[in-house]
Parts: structure tokens; sequence; C-alpha cells
């Protein structure tokens, strides 16, 4: 019966903005549950750079490696929090094409017609591809064209630059920048690493530097899993 209504009548407009405003809550609420996830995992990994660091105070012969973990957990500490900056922009991207969806679908009813939007269509365009949406976002473009929203999709001609952030080696001055902000803080205070080797300094403890990649595995984990 559905199938015989579909091919002689037009599809409802108050049904397709439903639909179309219950997908970009769906997206709203994914985003904001990975945004609070880096949230969570940004506060660990500052932990872990103010643990290091607070180490190599009480002991001096453990200078060089608490040096070298620090560094590490703060890459991974630029990486989260680049994540977190494009999902928020991502998420205010979402809230733009929630608008101008419902202001279109506005227009529709007073006007009788609707006219595509290449606004609304860059922003679809950009977020179907970020890993974290790209099924309900696929959804969502077939709704707005259904409803002559947008046109047919364009495929990988828009830059894809934003999804890019974050992803190559990050500058060893926005890992100084992140040391410098966390070990100067009242929890500890003044308490830049020297990198330079103590004298006479033991060889690394083979069980904290397993310890170390186990954790950074599990961060890296967590990242991953985020864009899945």
């Amino acid at each position: 019966m559905e199938t015989i209504k579909a091919v002689f009548w037009k599809p409802d407009p108050q049904a397709q903005m439903r639909k179309c405003n219950r997908l970009i809550r769906e997206n709203t609420r994914k985003l904001e549950r990975d945004i609070f996830q880096l949230k969570n995992l940004e506060s660990k990994t500052r932990q872990y750079i103010i643990q290091a660091s607070k180490r190599a105070q009480r002991n001096p012969s453990q200078t060089k490696q608490a040096a070298a973990e620090t560094r590490t957990f703060a890459r991974e500490m630029v990486r989260i929090r680049k994540q977190s900056s494009r999902l928020a922009t991502s998420k205010a991207q979402l809230q733009s094409v929630q608008m101008q969806v419902n202001e279109a679908f506005s227009v529709r009813k007073i006007e009788g017609s609707i006219r595509a939007s290449t606004g609304i269509m860059k922003d679809v365009n950009t977020l179907i591809r970020l890993p974290e949406l790209t099924g309900t976002m696929r959804e969502l473009s077939q709704e707005l064209m259904k409803a002559g929203i947008i046109e047919e999709m364009v495929g990988d001609s828009l830059p894809d630059d934003a999804l890019m952030e974050g992803e190559d080696e990050e500058a060893e001055v926005e890992v100084d920048k992140v040391l410098g902000e966390i070990l100067k803080t009242p929890e500890v205070p003044g308490a830049k690493i020297d990198a330079e080797p103590a004298a006479q300094e033991p060889a690394e403890s083979e069980a904290e530097l397993e310890d170390q990649e186990a954790t950074l595995a599990q961060m890296r984990g967590r990242l991953e899993a985020l864009k899945s």
C-alpha cells in the first residue's frame, strides 16, 4: 500500500521534515558523546604528564625517561584537542544545517515550492566525510535530495582539509605549549623537566617502558574507536 501511495502521491513535507530533524538530532548526540569521551581522555592524559613530572622530581635519576614520557603524552594531548575541536566545529555545522533545513521547509509551506540550497549541500558534503557520521549523514542526504533541498551530492569535489587536520605529526612547538601549560600549573609548580640526561642515570626499567607503551596503545585505540 505504501509503495502504491508513493507512486501517486508526493511525500508529506511534515513527515520529511520530522525525519530530517530526527537524523540531525541523532548525529548531534553522537558528536556530543564523542566530544565528552575526548574530554575525559584529555583529562587522563594531563594526569599522566603530571605523574611523570612528579616521578622525576622524586627521583632525579628518572629525569630523562620522564622527559621522554611527558613529550609523548603531550603529542597525544595535541591530537586529542585537535580532534575535539574538529568535532565541535562539525556539531556547529550540523546545527546550522538543521536551522537551514527547517527554514527551507517553512518557505515551502508558504510558497508551495522549495529551492535547492548550495549552502546546505556544502555542509552536508563536508559532514558526510566524517567517519563518525558517514552512515546517518548519507541517510540524511538522501532525505534532503528527496525533499529537493539539495541536489545530487558532488562526491569528492569539495576540499577536505578540515578532515586531515591533526593527522600529521604534531609540530614540536605545540607540544612545548602543552607542556608549558600543564607543568606550570599549581599542581606541579616550576616543574618543567630538563631533557638532558642525569649523570650516572641507571638503565630504564623494561617494566616501566612496557607500561608506558601499553598506556599509549590504549589511548590511541580510544582515539581510533571514536573515528569508527
